[in-house]
């Protein structure tokens, strides 16, 4: 990623939230491509990392950009439905400031470039969308820049070693004549023929 790169993750973040928006509570208690997250945990890490990621935009640095995410298991409040799509829709308006995508800011308790962050950001919201769009049966068609940028960086990160500080699964093996959202999927670890 460079100082240049940067993306509207409304697109996205409303994909999301359309997702979540038709989970019904019967839904909440089951499995996900996440090992050990039911659909109520991925709903709640979405909405940690998406009150992260919007303040790691604003670079309003603290508590909520210095929580490791794996610390603690996510779950939801009772108003859970109200509330991860308006922090969605925050996290969108705090990425379309220029100067988010500049300088350094902080997420995950990670110091990272404001680049680096935004692309953590988009593929955090295109992969998980995957994942609660599995799990719950529903279709789904990320934003098709989203994508991109996060096949681009998910690309980048399967050829390190460290695969991004333990994030990512190994990476699963895909055909390149496959869709790239099935491509993007196997690079983060998961099976793009997963199901429940």
């Amino acid at each position: 990623m460079t100082d240049t790169t940067t993306l509207d993750l409304g697109p996205q973040t409303r994909v999301v939230a359309r997702l979540a928006g038709a989970v019904t509570d019967d839904q909440l208690s089951a499995s996900t491509p996440c090992p050990d997250l039911a659909v109520r945990n991925l709903l709640g890490h979405l909405l940690g990392l998406s009150v992260a990621f919007r303040d790691a935009g604003r670079k309003d640095l603290g508590p909520t950009t210095d929580t490791d995410p794996g610390s603690a298991l996510p779950d939801l409040g009772p108003g859970w439905r109200e509330e991860l799509p308006k922090v969605l829709d925050e996290v969108a308006e705090a990425w379309r400031a220029p100067d988010a995508w500049t300088g350094m800011t902080r997420a995950g308790g990670l110091d990272l470039p404001g680049a680096v962050a935004g692309a953590v950001a988009v593929n955090e919201l295109v992969i998980h969308a995957w994942d609660l769009a599995v799990a719950t049966g529903q279709p789904y068609a990320p934003d098709p820049a989203a994508l991109q940028m996060s096949y681009d960086f998910l690309r980048a990160a399967a050829d390190d070693d460290d695969r991004g500080g333990g994030i990512f699964g190994p990476v699963i093996p895909v055909p390149d004549e496959a869709p790239m959202l099935d491509r993007a999927v196997g690079l983060s670890g998961r099976a793009p023929g997963w199901r429940p």
